[in-house]
Parts: structure tokens; sequence; C-alpha cells
């Protein structure tokens, strides 16, 4: 995101208010999504039998038990990032690999949920009101902070649906891997972390690539109710 300021900026291509409304939409998704996030993954570990979750604060969705400061400011600068990891103890599930899957893939589906919520409201604006989004001044802000709002959230779900760890993606990835190998991979978890900065930074993870069609896709889909 950092990078499409500067650029817009330097090209004259943004004004203030756009710039604004970016950056809403990435505090609303911090404040009010990521902590859906993570509920998401308490709250469905939580059901599979890890009862204990109820006790460790995590099942909330107060931001200030999920945000993380860092993964904050990547997410408002870079338009990725993370929050806070909920501590699921995988011995209170009657299969530990499953239910970890399970409770990972939880997150990711509340990002696209959300993302989901976002393109209803766009679509219905537009079916109801399209000369005001269209042609009015205000009405172009709203597109575009839903616009931006939609497309995190989509980018926050592939992100994190990478199977490397320790993104959700990689737990999913574990159910259908032999214990050995998941064991072996866990040793090195510290070091995927940077990896997966180092593939992000030089453009060979696609996520941004997957993330554009997917957020077609969900712009499409949320228009079907209004005939759009």
């Amino acid at each position: 995101m950092l990078t499409y300021l500067i650029r817009g900026i330097s090209e004259g291509n943004l004004d203030f208010m756009t710039i604004v409304m970016d950056i809403l939409a990435a505090l609303v998704v911090i404040f009010l999504v990521m902590p859906f996030h993570e509920w998401a993954h308490a709250f469905v570990a939580y059901k599979l039998g890890d009862k204990g979750i109820k006790y460790r604060g995590r099942l909330t969705l107060n931001p200030i038990e999920h945000i993380d400061p860092i993964g904050a400011l990547m997410i408002i600068f870079l338009g990725f990032g993370w929050a806070k990891p909920v501590p699921i103890d995988d011995r209170n599930f009657k299969n530990p690999k499953v239910g970890m899957g399970i409770s990972a893939l939880a997150g990711p589906v509340a990002n696209l949920l959300a993302a989901m919520a976002g393109g209803l409201i766009f679509n219905a604006l537009f079916c109801f009101f399209p000369q005001f989004m269209m042609f009015n001044k205000f009405g172009e802000y709203i597109n575009v902070f839903l616009s931006y709002y939609i497309i995190l959230n989509v980018a926050l779900a592939v992100f994190n649906l990478v199977p490397i760890p320790p993104l959700d993606g990689s737990k999913i990835l574990f159910m259908f891997l032999p214990d050995r190998w998941v064991a072996n991979i866990y040793k090195y978890e510290r070091f995927f972390f940077i990896a997966i900065i180092i593939l992000l930074w030089t453009g060979v993870l696609p996520v941004s690539t997957v993330s554009y069609q997917v957020t077609n896709f969900v712009i499409w889909l949320t228009g079907l109710p209004f005939g759009i």
C-alpha cells in the first residue's frame, strides 16, 4: 500500500481524501475484521473441544486482545499483516491435526465473509443510488473506501492461506501430511516467516494476482442479488 500511495501522490493520481479513505479502510480492518478473524479461530477451536481457550482471553471481539502493533502497521503501509496468534491447545481435539486445520481455516473464512459483507454494501449502493456513487464526490470516496476494504480483506485471506508456516494455510496443509514431516517443518518455522517476507517482497508469491481474481469473484457474487 505504501508504494501505491507514494506512486499515486507523485503522479498526481491520488488526492488527500482518497488517501484518507484507504487509511480508514485499513483501520476498520485492523480494529474490526482482524479481531473477527482471531475470534473465529478461537470460536471454532472452542467448539471442537479446546474449552480452555475461553480463559486465555481470546474468545472475544475486543481488538485490544488481538492487535499486534507491528502487524497492524504492516497492514496500513504494506497491505498485509497479522494479529496476535490465538493460543490453541491441540491436545484437546479428538484429532489434533484436523482440529488445528479447521480452526486455522476459520480465520481466512472470516476475512472472506467480511469482504462479502463489503461487497453487498458496495453493490447495494450502486444499485439503489447509482448517480450518487458515480457522480457525487462523497459517493466516489465511499466507493474508494469500500473497494479498498474488500481488496484488503481478500488479500489477507489469500495471504493467510499460503501453505507456509506460520500462516493458517500451513496448518490446513498439515492435515494431509505425515506427523514426522510436520514435526520437522515446525523446527524451522521462524525461518519460514523470513522466507515469506522475501517471497512477497520479490513478487514470487502470486498473492496480488490471486487476490485480484478473488476480489472480482466477490464483487460478482455479491452483485447477483441486485441484478448487477
